[in-house]
């Protein structure tokens, strides 16, 4: 094997593109987390100094934002389970009542992947008479009966991602004096996010450059908008 053909493979190996989705979804969590508080903590700020009005804001839209995430991520991937699990069952289903129609329907796939009429028919009978679940679930349905999402891992998962995301700009508006809050709290979550920008680009295959610039961008213009909207509702003698 190649270097070439070694790498595709390690591409497809299994539960790989599993662990690729929970690495992808853990960034974006760690992304709404950074905004979220971001957002909230600095647009507060402008509208009062204290610190305890400050620190009340962000504990809340920490705890706010990742129980919503969770309820979201398992009401989600609960759907997309149920689905799959719908899917696998009406597999077994047509495998059991129609096998002969079953067959010639997995050699026409074969058959349009490029295999010759005869061929696609031998290579779906071989196949079946192995696993003809197996073989009917590989060629028809994209995703492995066996790893099915855990719908309480995801939503746990998250929530996690989003309060490692989230405590980064509520520490970062909390040390420091006053005067330095807002400017402190901006710089640290800009340079978060241009942190979990390159990861997500590099997950997800994306130019590097450019989908950094989106993620830091449109972070940096939250916080302007919400520390503008904070400061238009100033509050004095707090």
């Amino acid at each position: 094997m190649n270097k070439n053909q070694k790498s595709h493979a390690e591409k497809h190996t299994p539960g790989q593109e599993a662990r690729l989705n929970w690495l992808r979804a853990s960034v974006l969590g760690a992304n709404d987390g950074i905004v979220s508080v971001a957002g909230l903590v600095i647009g507060v700020a402008g509208a009062t100094s204290s610190q305890g009005i400050i620190f009340t804001a962000g504990l809340a839209g920490i705890i706010a934002g990742a129980i919503s995430m969770a309820a979201g991520e398992y009401v989600s991937v609960s759907s997309a389970r149920d689905t799959e699990k719908a899917l696998l069952k009406k597999e077994q289903d047509e495998l059991r009542d129609y096998p002969d129609q079953e067959l010639l329907e997995l050699a026409a796939i074969y058959q349009s992947k490029g295999l010759k009429k005869n061929t696609a028919l031998i290579v779906a009978k071989e196949l079946t008479a192995h696993d003809a679940f197996a073989a009917h679930v590989d060629a028809e349905l994209d995703f492995d009966p066996n790893n099915l999402t855990n719908p309480w891992h995801a939503a746990i998962a998250s929530a996690a991602a989003f309060l490692i995301g989230a405590v980064i700009p509520l520490v970062a508006i909390l040390i420091p004096p006053a005067s330095m809050r807002v400017p402190v709290t901006f710089i640290s979550v800009l340079v978060a996010l241009g942190i979990t920008g390159v990861l997500s680009a590099k997950v997800g295959g994306a130019h590097l450059i450019k989908a950094t610039i989106r993620v830091v961008l449109g972070g940096a213009l939250a916080m302007v908008v919400t520390y503008g909207v904070g400061s238009l509702f100033k509050v004095s003698g707090l």
